[in-house]
């Protein structure tokens, strides 16, 4: 974890270097001025020589201008090293994310995602500051305060040994405690920041039902835990600062008695005593900041671990060391294909999404694939493209398994519309060319004419320049869909996938879809999933799943003869003039 956080101070190193120079020295120009005050008192002041006194000031000031300086040079390179810490730490885990597969990200929440980008990065980036400044400072000044006191007198440093003893034992049981209350801050994060992402999300379906008393109540709940949490965090805290003052005052009263005493005795002077109690000061004032150090890290370690987590965690699905490049042709074979969402657990039996599924599609075909809800239908889609890779069996594509290919290639050859549809914010042309990015306007234009979309974009006031908003919520079900069937078809994939991909079309649009790429695209091969029988009937042949199972691989006429699922599906559907899913009575 260590190694993987400290590989992105990459391009700041100089900066991360640099701090506790310039820190380093000036806490030594902090440490030397009360020692230059001391000769200042007791060789200038009281002994009443004008010379001295201006000699010692000029040192004094010379010292306070040096120590402003180093100062400020430390800051500016700490503040440049921990923003690009930070930016750094963001980068990785962002392009990290982008490598994984579906299986992968399943693991995460996409809220807790978010908060390992932010709240968890700023709080690393904030323990890296203070790692290159404060705990270089307080550490080096305690020591080197320490060191001072005893060279001007051993016998009083015994004050705030004594003191140091107090101070540490009562903050080591402080932070103890504080620490265990930190590592559950960011539970609480991951569920405040998935009730917002969630409401934001469903904010239509949220005033629909008029859900929002209760939306209120949810995030009222994780905003009450979180503020719990960081009322017992602080009030802990809070001691620290009482504590401090009776050891620091405590430490005052014994220096004045005792050094009054040594003073009279003529064994300490004056100007030595005043040293001693800035000196005392700074080492109380750095076991503070080094108790605060400590909160810090122990809060950031949480952090820590969730960023390496995510920089670390490699995809299940990487490409061949020997990759090919090229796709002979559309044709598409499963051979006894098994596959699980999750890794089997020994001793613990689950059904598998796909089981023993076997069928080999010509390349040019269009295949329709029916099958009710949680038949596997999208499961099968998925392992063409290798967004999963099978548990069991093999698939191919082109005549090789999909593990051959680079993985660019094969998704470039094999485009899927899926179910969830996606437009992003932009224009209705910037959102075309995600299939292409070459793609002219002609090429666009000629996509959204096979996919029916042309028909609307055309009607708008700014045509294929109209702006899209983020999650595409200014245009219909329908149109979203469509534009996301012209954006597939922009990549010419030797496979084209459509998930139910025309659901939210009507039967007249959903046929002339149909139509167009049968007759318009007669080499591609084409895998239709969906819910109604009129969207495959016409498909040269037609794959009917049920429980991960391929019961029937047939052309309609002959399903309708030979498949006793699919003769009930169309029954239903001839009866209710709706979907295979539509439950009895409720609304298509």
């Amino acid at each position: 974890m260590l190694k993987t956080l400290i590989r992105q101070i990459k391009g700041y190193k100089t900066a991360t270097i640099l701090t506790p120079v310039w820190t380093a020295l000036e806490v030594l120009m902090d440490v030397l001025i009360p020692y230059v005050t001391a000769s200042l008192i007791d060789e200038g002041i009281n002994t009443g020589d004008m010379q001295n006194v201006y000699f010692y000031g000029t040192i004094m000031l010379g010292m306070a201008l040096m120590s402003m300086v180093l100062g400020v040079l430390g800051g500016r390179c700490s503040a440049y090293a921990s923003t690009g810490f930070a930016a750094n730490l963001r980068s990785a885990m962002y392009r990290n994310i982008q490598r994984l597969t579906f299986s992968d990200i399943d693991k995460y929440a996409i809220s807790g995602l978010i908060t390992r980008m932010t709240t968890d990065v700023n709080s690393l980036q904030s323990a890296f500051q203070q790692i290159l400044g404060i705990s270089v400072r307080a550490p080096f000044k305690l020591v080197l305060s320490i060191l001072m006191c005893l060279v001007i007198d051993a016998r009083l440093s015994l004050v705030f040994l004594i003191a140091l003893v107090i101070l540490s034992f009562s903050l080591y049981h402080i932070i103890s405690r504080v620490a265990r209350l930190f590592q559950q801050v960011f539970v609480k994060y991951d569920e405040l920041n998935q009730s917002v992402q969630e409401n934001i999300t469903g904010i239509r379906l949220v005033k629909a039902f008029v859900r929002e008393d209760y939306e209120n109540q949810k995030f009222s709940k994780a905003a009450e835990g979180l503020y719990k949490l960081y009322v017992r965090a602080e009030s802990l805290m809070a001691w620290n600062h009482p504590i401090m003052n009776m050891v620091v005052y405590g430490c005052i009263i014994a220096l004045s008695w005792l050094g009054a005493h040594y003073i009279v005795e003529g064994t300490l002077t004056t100007g030595e005593l005043t040293s001693l109690f800035s000196y005392v000061m700074s080492i109380l004032i750095s076991l503070m900041m080094l108790s605060m150090i400590f909160v810090t890290l122990t809060q950031s370690a949480a952090s820590a671990k969730r960023v390496a987590e995510i920089i670390e965690e490699e995809p299940d699905i990487v490409n061949p060391e020997q990759p090919v490049y090229e796709i002979a042709d559309g044709t598409v074979e499963f051979r006894g294909v098994r596959f699980d969402y999750a890794r089997p657990t020994p001793g613990k039996s689950r059904r598998s999404a796909l089981y023993n599924v076997s069928f080999q599609i010509n390349s040019g075909e269009t295949i329709g694939i029916i099958g009710g809800t949680g038949s596997g239908k999208s499961s099968l889609v998925n392992l063409v493209s290798r967004l999963y890779d099978v548990t069991q069996g093999e698939v191919l594509v082109g005549g090789r398994n999909v593990k051959d290919y680079d993985l660019t290639a094969l998704r470039n050859n094999v485009s899927v519309v899926l179910q969830n549809n996606i437009l992003f914010s932009g224009t209705i042309l910037d959102n075309l060319r995600w299939g292409n990015h070459e793609a002219t306007e002609e090429d666009c234009k000629r996509a959204c004419h096979l996919a029916c979309a042309d028909e609307f974009i055309e009607q708008m006031p700014e045509g294929y320049n109209t702006h899209i908003e983020q999650g595409g919520t200014n245009v219909s079900g329908g149109q979203k869909q469509r534009l996301c069937i012209a954006r597939a078809l922009l990549k010419q994939p030797k496979i084209l996938v459509l998930d139910d991909s025309t659901s939210a079309c009507d039967t007249e649009t959903d046929e002339k879809i149909r139509k167009a790429i049968h007759t318009q695209l007669p080499e591609m091969t084409k895998i239709i999933i969906a819910q109604r029988i009129s969207s495959v009937e016409r498909c040269d042949r037609i794959i009917v799943m049920d429980n991960g199972i391929v019961t029937g691989f047939d052309t309609h006429e002959n399903l309708l003869k030979t498949n006793t699922l699919y003769q009930e599906i169309c029954a239903i559907q001839k009866a209710d003039k709706g979907d295979f899913d539509k439950p009895e009575g409720g609304a298509a």
